[in-house]
């Protein structure tokens, strides 16, 4: 008898078990076509519930870039082309313009930038988000959240106003782990009305093709000639989803602006590793010196040298690590000590065991939550928010939210003493905690998103919304929409 009551009882457990995983199962699937405000708790982080009585409502669709006569315009055409590389070596890639990067795109502070995306013959279909550039919503180029893939035979157009300054860059956000690994980036540079003359400014990405790293299209020693006395300028952009070390050589240098926003008070540095995180920027500025001047990445044997005379690898490994957290000198800010913060969130990325997208494993979690039931953040046009981004798990995820700067205000509870540093993708080490503040000054629905774009792919992705924006846009198989 007792046998018979321990089989029961197990058979029963059992079949529990297979229906809760079920259940679990069937509840993760993704339908062929759904909204990115269907799932996921809503988060007010303390401030007013939504109320949605008497609230007037706007689409995504009509937050659009300003009308008028375009100062910049730009055709960009996503195509599939053969890209030789400097030491020879061919690419098969998927290109903006048949050429890798895409054009670097120059533009003017204040000028009316108009780009139209045609889709030459990438079969996914294709978009361009303006990473960094605080652009009004519907020109943030999000699939499925901000517009409708571009499917070949297509066109969109971008339009919005340049009215920051600053290194940046454009990439697609439609497979996009995909896309921008196999080419789909370029270099967007937004610059004062006037310049200094004489000086050199120059822009690098590096990249990653089949684990050969280049800069630009150099996957060898890439040489330029400068004169002495020239102020030089270089912008450095990390396209990869993994942490690059770059380290210059050969004469001190500044860092003057990080994520296209200049530094206050930057001194002078040497023998310093510049890391960047995935999807960031750093500009330097030194002036040439007599000698040549040397520009590496870690790992590799790729380099920029300047300069006519010869300049060695170091021999030793890279050096002490560039800090931006005491760097520079502090100035006022609009959310600085004291600010009264209209609502705080928490961001606790994680790792559990469950189903996603109906993948059985170990996937990646926000707030202990998988995707997409990951948390909607709601703000209101005005507030000041503040938020902790805690890393409970042994990666690093380079955290970007789309269409606004945050402030960092301290790392592991101590605050931050330099220059005020202000990013749009910030790189939180294995076990690290920031809080960072932002102002919600520009209305949409915007992705926040880890920038190893795999890491997105597999789920790292949350929103934050401002209340009475909705979306017609819908995300899946059936409108062909994958973000990631």
């Amino acid at each position: 008898m007792l046998v018979r009551t321990v089989i029961g009882l197990v058979t029963v457990l059992a079949l529990a078990a297979a229906g809760w995983l079920g259940k679990s199962w069937y509840d993760s699937r993704l339908p062929a076509t759904y909204s990115a405000l269907e799932f996921g708790p809503v988060e007010y982080g303390g401030g007013p519930v939504q109320n949605h009585s008497g609230h007037p409502h706007v689409s995504v669709a009509r937050l659009k870039g300003p009308q008028g006569k375009a100062k910049y315009r730009v055709t960009l055409v996503a195509k599939t082309a053969e890209v030789a590389l400097g030491s020879g070596r061919i690419i098969d890639a998927w290109t903006f313009n048949g050429q890798i990067p895409g054009p670097e795109l120059r533009v003017r502070h204040g000028d009316l930038v108009e780009a139209t995306l045609i889709n030459d013959d990438i079969d996914e279909g294709v978009t361009i988000h303006w990473h960094g550039v605080d652009v009004p919503n519907a020109e943030d180029g999000v699939a499925g959240i901000t517009q409708d893939a571009v499917m070949p035979g297509e066109r969109y157009t971008y339009r919005f106003r340049a009215e920051q300054l600053g290194t940046f860059w454009y990439h697609s956000h439609q497979v996009s782990s995909k896309q921008v690994r196999r080419g789909l980036y370029g270099a967007f540079v937004i610059l004062p009305r006037k310049t200094p003359l004489g000086a050199l400014d120059l822009t690098t990405i590096a990249h990653d093709f089949a684990g050969i790293t280049a800069l630009g299209t150099g996957d060898a020693i890439q040489r330029r000639d400068v004169a002495p006395g020239t102020p030089v300028r270089l912008r450095l952009v990390n396209s990869n989803s993994s942490p690059e070390r770059f380290l210059l050589t050969g004469t001190p240098f500044r860092v003057v602006a990080i994520d296209g926003t200049d530094l206050n008070g930057p001194t002078p540095i040497e023998g310093r590793m510049l890391e960047l995180g995935g999807g960031a920027r750093y500009d330097v500025s030194f002036v040439m010196p007599e000698a040549g001047v040397r520009l590496g990445v870690e790992g590799s044997s790729t380099a920029l040298v300047l300069g006519q005379e010869e300049i060695a690898a170091p021999e030793t490994s890279l050096g002490e690590k560039f800090d931006p957290a005491d760097y520079g000198r502090p100035k006022p800010t609009v959310l600085g000590t004291g600010t009264r913060f209209d609502r705080t969130f928490v961001l606790d990325i994680g790792k559990r065991i469950g189903f996603l997208h109906g993948r059985p494993g170990y996937h990646w979690a926000v707030n202990g939550k998988l995707h997409p039931n990951t948390p909607m953040y709601m703000v209101r046009r005005g507030d000041r928010v503040r938020m902790r981004i805690v890393n409970d798990t042994g990666t690093v995820h380079p955290m970007h939210l789309h269409g606004h700067h945050v402030l960092v205000l301290s790392r592991n509870g101590k605050r931050t003493t330099g220059s005020p540093w202000w990013v749009d993708t910030l790189d939180v080490l294995p076990d690290e905690e920031y809080e960072v503040a932002f102002r919600a000054d520009n209305p949409g629905i915007w992705m926040d998103h880890c920038h190893n774009l795999p890491h997105a792919r597999d789920g790292l992705t949350l929103h934050v919304a401002y209340e009475g924006v909705s979306t017609p846009f819908r995300l899946g198989d059936g409108p062909g929409n994958h973000p990631e």
